[in-house]
């Protein structure tokens, strides 16, 4: 039966309907195409947009070149082990979508999924509505901003933004800039504004630390080759406790370096610990700050550790170095500030996002609105989910193991696609 659109005139239907076309969206939709499947990937702005969008202007990878990989598609420029910048990024993923002519349909946005009557899917969109037996739900794990409630309280003369937002030090309104959170975002912020001569305060959260370098490569390459980009969560320590881990804290500007918190501090940035609340324009901080510094450069020689093992077990030659000593510690914790004193004119919240998924009305989520699946596939028949970070493995949330993720949902799809058309 073909369904019936309100006006009684006939609803489009699709076998399956992919949402978003970023680098997840478009790689289900490359194996998709080659299986002859038919679909659509609905786009509520442009391919690849949001690599163009919602990053900094010096933005760059933090993983090297040669680990961008894609469905078909792998990086072929100058510099395997360099890091790509933002605009080049952009370009690279929208370069991918010309290689097979994917069946994209920008600004066409999503207000409605819901399991329909007769099987499939109804869908709702601003051009109109669709119904499809499958669909691939790839709009990536970082919806809305968020702020802290206190953030309510700061002087109206401060200028607030996201990290989101963020785009370069020119932007911002002259004076010093607060940054909270520490997470890859708000580390690469900091030392962008640090770079261009800003004074920068920066309240420090518990994300961990990498070094780039390690006995002579890219620790990135350690690990891929160690195979920690394939471990399935299930069998990570935690389990799928690991969704809710912040990202190691790096850099790839300049070719790649260590993000050292303790040395922007000898070159002057003011580091305090967890922000904790803001009350009659002065700024309140946990007592946090030597801990999570301790704790972040402990990840980072664990890490060295793994790797010396490695090469140990391997008989590698490789060259040898000394262990990371700090160069600063906080003679004494700073747990408040005033505002106006530090001539403090804007802050960047750097403390994650929140999912929304209002318009997938679809009960496969838990009490936090996270969506429950095993690699990408729902208790639900014919619904996945791609581009996650830890969908499956650390390389899920990355261009590292899309192809793979995406090879697999795009097995699962297929085999509904034929036993439907058999039916």
């Amino acid at each position: 039966m073909t369904p019936q659109a309100d006006s009684g005139t006939a609803v489009e239907h699709r076998d399956v309907v992919v949402i978003g076309a970023g680098q997840a969206g478009l790689s289900i939709s490359w194996h998709l195409t080659a299986r002859g499947i038919d679909h659509v990937v609905l786009e509520r702005d442009t391919i690849a947009h949001e690599w163009r969008d919602t990053r900094w202007d010096n933005f760059t990878l933090v993983t090297p070149n040669w680990q961008c990989v894609l469905p078909g598609y792998s990086y072929n420029g100058p510099d395997p082990h360099g890091f790509m910048k933002r605009d080049e990024v952009h370009a690279w993923v929208r370069a991918y979508a010309d290689t097979f002519d994917p069946p994209v349909r920008e600004h066409v946005a999503v207000t409605a999924v819901t399991v329909a009557v007769d099987g499939g899917f109804d869908i709702q969109t601003t051009s109109g509505p669709l119904h499809s037996d499958q669909v691939v739900v790839a709009v990536g794990g970082y919806h809305t901003p968020t702020v802290p409630r206190f953030a309510e309280r700061l002087p109206s003369s401060i200028r607030q933004l996201h990290s989101a937002q963020y785009r370069s030090s020119a932007d911002l309104p002259d004076g010093a800039v607060l940054i909270v959170g520490t997470g890859q975002s708000g580390a690469q912020i900091a030392e962008d504004l640090h770079l261009e001569g800003r004074q920068v305060h920066l309240a420090v959260g518990t994300a961990p630390r990498v070094a780039r370098f390690y006995r002579g490569r890219d620790c990135v390459a350690w690990l891929e080759d160690m195979g920690h980009y394939d471990i399935p969560i299930e069998d990570q320590p935690g389990g799928l406790g690991k969704r809710e881990n912040t990202n190691h804290y790096v850099t790839g500007r300049d070719g790649g370096r260590d993000i050292d918190l303790r040395q922007f501090a000898v070159e002057g940035m003011a580091l305090y610990g967890r922000m904790v609340d803001v009350a009659d324009g002065t700024a309140h901080f946990e007592p946090s700050l030597e801990r999570d510094l301790d704790a972040a450069d402990a990840v980072a020689e664990s890490i060295k550790d793994s790797i010396d093992a490695h090469i140990a077990r391997a008989g590698i030659d490789a060259p040898t170095e000394p262990r990371y000593r700090p160069v600063w510690r906080p003679e004494h914790e700073i747990t408040e500030i005033d505002l106006s004193a530090s001539d403090i004119t804007s802050i960047v919240w750097s403390v994650g996002f929140r999912t929304d998924y209002q318009w997938l009305r679809v009960g496969v989520f838990d009490g936090e609105g996270h969506p429950c699946h095993k690699r990408g596939v729902t208790t639900t028949p014919g619904l996945y989910f791609l581009g996650l970070p830890w969908l499956h493995t650390w390389g899920s949330g990355r261009f590292a193991a899309i192809a793979r993720d995406a090879e697999h949902l795009a097995g699962q799809i297929t085999a509904i696609a034929r036993t439907t058309a058999a039916a």
